[in-house]
This record gives C-alpha cells, sequence and structure tokens, in this order.
C-alpha cells in the first residue's frame, strides 16, 4: 500500500479534515452516519437525505437494523443515542450516495476490491503490499522482515491448531496468552497496556527483541504440538506453556547477561514522536 493510500484511509476517518463523531464498540469504530451522509452530500437534512436513499436502494433499507446501531455519542446536550455503523456499514451507505463527494470512496473501495481478488489469484501479492504498508509507515526494513516472519510463523500455528481440534477464538486466545505469559512474564492484555496501546495492534509496536522472543515462543509451540501430537484444547494448552517457557527461558537468560529487560514502554508511537521532535529541531 502505498502513501497516498494510506492518506486515502485516514481520509475516511476524517473525511478531509471534517471530523466524523465515533465511539468504540464491540472492540472498533462507529461513526455518526448523519455526520458522514452531511459531509459527502453537503445537505442541511441528513436525517431526509438517509430517508430518500433508503427508499431508491430497497436492498440497504431492509438491512439497515443490523447496519445501523444507535450508540452513545456526545452532543452539545450531552450523551445521546445516534444511529452509527461500523466501517463495513459506512461503506454500504456510501455506495448507495449519489453525490459526486462520494465518489472518490466509491473508486477506492473498487480499487481495493480489486486487488484483494489479485491477493487470492495470488497471496505473495499480500505479502509484498503488507510490506509496502510497513515502508509508508516509517518502519525499517529489518524489523519489517522480523514481522513478516512473524506472521508467517504465527499462521503455521494457528494452522497446526486448527487441525489439532482448536476451532473457537476464545481458545485461541487462551492459548496466546499463555504462550505470552511464559516467554514475557506478562499477557498480551497486559503488554499492551505496558506499551500504552489502546486499540493498536500490539505485535505492530514490539522491538526487535520482543518480536524475536515472540516468533522463538510460538516456533516451539508449533513443534512441541507436532511431535506431542498434542490434540484437543488441554493438551495444546500443555504444549503452549512448554513452547512459551523455551522462550522465556531464553529472555531470562539473556536478560541476566545483558542486565536490560527485554519487555519496554518503547512503541513505534514514541518511536515517531521522537522522530518528529528531532526532526523539528
Amino acid at each position: 500500500m502505498t502513501k497516498n493510500q494510506i492518506e486515502d484511509i485516514k481520509r475516511i476517518a476524517v473525511f478531509r479534515g471534517i471530523n466524523i463523531r465515533r465511539t468504540i464498540y464491540n472492540g472498533e469504530w462507529w461513526f455518526v452516519v448523519n455526520d458522514v451522509v452531511e459531509v459527502l452530500t453537503n445537505t442541511s437534512n441528513p436525517t431526509d437525505y438517509i430517508k430518500k436513499v433508503r427508499s431508491r436502494d430497497e436492498e440497504l433499507s431492509k438491512g439497515w437494523g443490523q447496519i445501523v446501531t444507535p450508540l452513545l455519542i456526545e452532543t452539545k446536550g450531552g450523551k445521546q443515542r445516534i444511529n452509527c455503523a461500523n466501517t463495513e456499514g459506512i461503506f454500504r451507505i456510501i455506495q448507495s450516495i449519489t453525490s459526486p463527494k462520494a465518489e472518490p470512496f466509491k473508486r477506492w473501495l473498487a480499487k481495493i476490491g480489486y486487488e484483494r481478488i489479485q491477493e487470492i489469484e495470488d497471496p505473495e501479492l499480500a505479502s509484498k503490499r503488507m510490506r509496502e504498508t510497513y515502508k509508508a509507515k516509517g518502519y525499517p526494513d529489518a524489523w519489517i522482515e522480523k514481522r513478516m516472519r512473524g506472521i508467517a510463523i504465527r499462521e503455521e500455528l494457528t494452522d497446526e491448531w486448527q487441525k489439532r481440534g482448536i476451532l473457537e477464538n476464545k481458545e485461541y486466545s487462551i492459548l496466546t496468552a499463555e504462550i505470552s505469559k511464559a516467554a514475557f512474564g506478562i499477557t498480551p492484555s497486559q503488554h499492551k497496556k505496558y506499551k500504552n496501546l489502546k486499540r493498536e495492534n500490539l505485535r505492530d509496536h514490539m522491538t526487535d527483541l520482543e518480536l524475536i522472543f515472540s516468533m522463538l515462543g510460538e516456533a516451539s509451540t508449533t513443534e512441541i504440538a507436532r511431535n506431542k501430537d498434542a490434540k484437543g484444547f488441554k493438551e495444546n494448552y500443555e504444549a503452549s506453556q512448554i513452547g512459551g517457557s523455551i522462550a522465556g527461558n531464553a529472555r531470562q537468560q539473556l536478560e541476566r547477561e545483558s542486565g536490560k529487560k527485554v519487555v519496554t514502554h518503547e512503541n513505534y508511537l514514541h518511536r515517531q514522536e521522537e522522530k518528529k521532535s528531532v526532526e523539528h529541531r
């Protein structure tokens, strides 16, 4: 993904500098539908405009209850329940807006859809675009290589879990937390909190060493699960603890020898702030 594409994504959140009210719900951003419609159409009555859109688009109207959810939003009169939609829902609504201002978003959606089809036909394209995205965000090449390798190791582990009867997301989360606890002494949620992260992806904010020990813990877990032919949640839980402890023992030895902790408050946000600070001096 190029820098221009990343800027396009950013504009969807703020719609070219005009802030759209939004809130976190079920772990993702939900946007005020009226705000989006008002920005894209310049209408003085977004509620009426939405009624007209729904009357034109029968399928949108049928699925309105699944697309839109009333959520508490801060207003001048205090918090009130206002119709909101997540990113997918907003994109669906945009498709039915006839205003010229909506056209750039429609073209962007079409381009993204085309790229996803290309990636299905040639999976290497997805990897290439991911590298481009990280590079455009300012990550160094050496870090990107570790991150990409970590993604491959993680996918290999989750594929192995699936073969061995781990099918529920909750079980994946528990096993991942066990590896992390054994490797770093803290769970992923605690690790995020330590780095002062909120919705950001933890691994996108890990240092080189944190990525390396994450990979070691997950690669070890995969190998142990295979060699012991672990089946079901209980046996894979034990394999996760052992695999994570291999990384944990290596981490502790490094910390003793170096006199420095591997788990750190440092994250990508901090690095960007430091970079801007240096550039403005």
